[in-house]
């Protein structure tokens, strides 16, 4: 199971981190909102692999028959060691980019609420919560478990679909 979660899950992170790192350096960092939807439909493709990780689990090293528990737990830790590969991988990216991220993010949404017409206190308001977010991001401890909470949830998800469905051994059966 372990060697099944470590594969599974490093193909997931990778394959997450490189199409998101991607997907922002190819879009400069514009467009907040359509990269959070590009991102998290990343992240779902990417941990499809949980589904694959699971199966294989179920047909190979089972004999073609698993309990929804057992499914589960395979589909958390092909989620939970994704989850690390990703925060390693916007790691290096940040490092590699002298950390820019941050201050590119709150200035571009400082910025879409100027133009959308915000101003006076509630910009104030906003300006300092965006200096307070750059700030906290600055901190490893609030920065890393950010990062992993940005992708596990959707694992879990994914590790409770895929459990649910390959718990029945006729959905996909193993080919002798």
């Amino acid at each position: 199971m372990i060697r099944i979660a470590l594969i599974y899950g490093s193909i997931a992170g990778a394959v997450a981190i490189v199409s998101l790192t991607l997907g922002l350096v190819l879009s400069n960092g514009e467009g907040a909102a359509a990269s959070m939807w590009f991102g998290y439909l990343v992240m779902l493709v990417a941990l499809s692999m949980i589904f694959i990780g699971v199966k294989r689990y179920r047909d190979r090293d089972l004999g073609g028959v698993i309990k929804f528990g057992p499914a589960f737990m395979v589909g958390l830790a092909i989620a939970g060691v994704a989850g690390v590969m990703y925060v390693a991988g916007w790691e290096a990216y940040l490092s590699l980019t002298d950390y820019a991220f941050i201050e590119d993010y709150t200035a571009g949404i400082i910025e879409a609420k100027h133009e959308a017409g915000v101003t006076g206190a509630a910009l104030e308001n906003l300006i300092a919560e965006m200096d307070q977010m750059v700030t906290n991001y600055a901190n490893p401890l609030f920065r890393l478990p950010l990062t992993f909470v940005e992708i596990f949830p959707v694992g879990l998800a994914v590790a409770l679909v895929s459990a649910a469905l390959l718990r029945n051994p006729k959905l996909l059966p193993a080919r002798g």
